[in-house]
């Protein structure tokens, strides 16, 4: 009986240890897998890392886009500085006589902001209205035109012009350029009128041989006033993308275009653009209204306006760039 004793325990505890080794088995297979799902969260927490520096970065773009804004401003604001002092210097010198000089564009670069002194005799036929221009007078704005006419030489005066040159007389009313479509078509009316028929013409022949005296009929040439203009050397404007493309064959001209509108009034393209600042305005006559010569040596920004232009956008640029560094700044626990 005790052999059969023994023999039982010493099965019951070999049954037992092979439990605690079956039981031990799951866990060492289960190291692999906690080893993979250690490296997959260091991986994602990587990620993250990287996300928030570039997150960072970001943070601190507005800043750098205001700052080069406002350095960007400086630059500018020298630039109009030198450019209306050349054109101060320019203004301050003595006029040129372009009698002695032909007026040709290729001198544009060298006569341009010079104040210029020429004679010749407008030819009204062929004026320009370039606009519409507005102009306040007394607070109020009134809508007219740039009246652009060209200076014809005087035949036998050695002080008129070689060439003829274009002048920008100055502004005037929108009537001014109402008035000049009408005329062609009243001339016109007018010849149709002062057509005499062939047969009434035939029929009163033998009255004309039985005249006394005929009368002679003389040719009327065009009466031209001759002028002296002071002005300044001008070029061409450059037109923002809002203005619309000029259109010579309507007679529609929005800005000035130089060799065009020399074109359209039939002299050649090189010719020179003056425009008028003569102050002695007759009270009888107020139009054309000359430009005042101080709106040369101004801008529509001038170097005062690009220096709050700076600091603005430095001002903007120390507020983001705050912001951003509260903002990624760690915050403290508190205890």
């Amino acid at each position: 009986m005790t052999i059969i004793f023994r023999t039982l325990r010493r099965l019951r505890s070999a049954t037992a240890s092979g439990r605690a080794l079956y039981s031990a088995s799951p866990s060492n297979h289960g190291v692999p897998s906690s080893t993979a799902a250690a490296s997959s969260s260091s991986q994602s927490l990587h990620d993250k890392e990287k996300g928030s520096t570039w997150s960072r970065w970001f943070l601190y773009l507005p800043g750098a886009i205001t700052f080069g804004l406002g350095t960007w401003q400086i630059f500018r604001r020298q630039d109009k500085i030198k450019m209306l002092d050349y054109r101060k210097k320019r203004l301050q010198m003595e006029p040129l006589k372009l009698n002695g000089m032909p007026p040709l564009s290729e001198n544009l670069e060298t006569l341009e902001f010079r104040l210029v002194v020429c004679k010749g005799a407008f030819d009204e036929g062929r004026s320009i209205f370039v606009g519409p221009r507005s102009r306040s007078i007394s607070g109020v704005t009134e809508n007219g035109y740039y009246l652009i006419t060209p200076l014809m030489p005087i035949t036998d005066d050695a002080e008129s012009v070689q060439l003829p040159v274009l002048v920008n007389r100055g502004w005037v009313p929108r009537s001014w350029r109402d008035k000049s479509f009408e005329v062609p078509q009243e001339s016109k009316k007018s010849s149709s009128m002062d057509v005499v028929p062939i047969q009434q013409s035939e029929q009163s022949w033998w009255r004309m041989f039985w005249s006394k005296k005929p009368k002679p009929v003389k040719d009327q040439a065009p009466a031209f006033t001759s002028l002296e203009v002071i002005g300044v050397v001008r070029g061409s404007e450059k037109p923002s993308i809002f203005v619309p493309a000029n259109d010579p064959n309507s007679g529609q001209w929005f800005y000035v275009d130089v060799p065009a509108i020399a074109v359209a009034c039939g002299l050649p393209e090189d010719t020179l653009l003056i425009e008028d600042i003569n102050e002695n305005v007759n009270p009888s006559n107020p139009y054309p209204v000359p430009k005042d010569i101080n709106t040369l040596i101004r801008s529509s920004v001038m170097p005062q306006d690009h220096l709050n232009y700076t600091l603005t956008w430095y001002s903007l640029s120390a507020a983001v760039t705050f912001m951003a560094i509260k903002r990624l700044r760690p915050k403290k626990s508190r205890r």
